[in-house]
């Protein structure tokens, strides 16, 4: 069968996607550089194709909220947002984690703080990676450089989400969610059945249909020593998570004597940045983190004795760049270079940033 290639932009490609891979149901709230999400799925009109449901929500709270129910029931269900709407659903999403529960989030990231502009941002690292709402829990993180990872990572952030009961996030930027490019689909998946989903999540809130046993889900404990068990059980699984789920792409890292280390659009900026510093004798390499957590602290660590600085790249003011040097424990050289306010870099930026504070 031929490969079903579309051109479409990045937010296009994660509505296909969802519907493709068989969710159950999305729930969001329209706002820039993210809309085209819903506003795909509602043209699709998936809930005459697969039955999927597809429903604007009264606010960013009542989406997540709506997320944290369909989860809880077994189903794949997922939300979308940008910024300041992931802000909102911070306090939903920490209930999820503390309930143990997976779906998919997806954050089109602009530029802040406060409303701040539409323009692209990696200004959303912190809030994603170190935990925005309370609690001690963590999201698992994939961050996409193409239109094509936009669409692969809701199939393998459900994947994820499932096998570890755990919330997933694509952290995208702007830019990812709004260029086109080429992407070849998945083919269509089949939603699963009310036995498959008993089946596979026999936590699940589905009744006691059959006799069974009928669940209870929740994140409150007002015992204090079943809570930290309760933690202690939630840092096992993470440590698991960080062990097993690392993914990462090296770019001509293999001689280099510096080294770039960027994700997202940002990497995409970076790869003619080593392609020009090369034509200048320039050895130079660059590291992608295409999980921000876990983060490949132990990848980046054994470079550390190998180049003679890095730079981290981002659009923000200089968030990665902290697990770049906790990673490198003080071996080797690290600095930032970054851009604000929705401005993004040329590779000529980025360069003369290396040469001016590495060598």
């Amino acid at each position: 069968m031929a490969e079903d290639i579309k051109l479409m932009k990045g937010n296009e490609a994660i509505a296909h996607a969802a519907i493709r891979y068989g969710v159950d149901g999305y729930f969001g709230y329209p706002i820039t550089p993210q809309s085209e999400i819903l506003e795909t799925l509602m043209a699709e009109m998936p809930w005459e194709k697969t039955g999927m449901v597809v429903l604007q929500a009264e606010s960013e709270v009542a989406a997540i909220n709506m997320v944290y129910g369909g989860a809880g029931s077994g189903k794949k269900v997922m939300t979308s947002s940008s910024s300041p709407g992931v802000s909102l659903k911070q306090e939903g999403i920490s209930y999820i984690a503390g309930a143990e529960l997976p779906c998919l989030i997806v954050n089109v990231m602009r530029g802040g703080p406060g409303l701040g502009t539409i323009q692209p941002s990696q200004a959303d690292y912190f809030q994603t990676v170190k935990g925005g709402g309370h609690g001690d829990y963590r999201l698992i993180t994939l961050a996409p450089s193409s239109v094509q990872e936009m669409a692969d990572f809701v199939g393998l952030g459900f994947d994820l989400a499932f096998k570890y009961n755990n919330p997933a996030i694509i952290l995208a930027d702007g830019i990812i969610g709004q260029m086109m490019e080429k992407v070849v689909l998945p083919p269509y998946q089949p939603r699963r059945t009310e036995e498959e989903i008993i089946a596979q999540c026999p936590w699940a809130v589905q009744g006691k249909k059959g006799g069974r046993k009928g669940n209870v889900i929740t994140s409150l404990e007002l015992d204090p020593a079943k809570m930290e068990e309760n933690n202690i059980r939630f840092q096992a699984k993470y440590r698991k998570i960080a062990e097993n789920e690392v993914r990462y792409e090296e770019f001509q890292c293999k001689d280099a004597d510096y080294l770039l280390v960027a994700f997202g659009s940002s990497a995409r900026i970076c790869q003619k940045v080593v392609e020009i510093a090369r034509a200048e004798g320039i050895k130079l390499g660059l590291l992608r983190p295409i999980t921000l957590w876990p983060f490949p602290t132990k990848v980046i660590a054994a470079y550390a004795d190998k180049v003679k600085g890095m730079l981290s790249v981002e659009l923000n003011a200089g968030q990665m760049v902290e697990d770049v040097r906790l990673a490198v424990d003080g071996k080797v050289k690290v600095e930032h270079f970054g851009r604000l306010g929705g401005i993004v870099f040329t590779p000529d930026e980025i360069l003369n940033a290396l040469k001016e504070k590495l060598f």
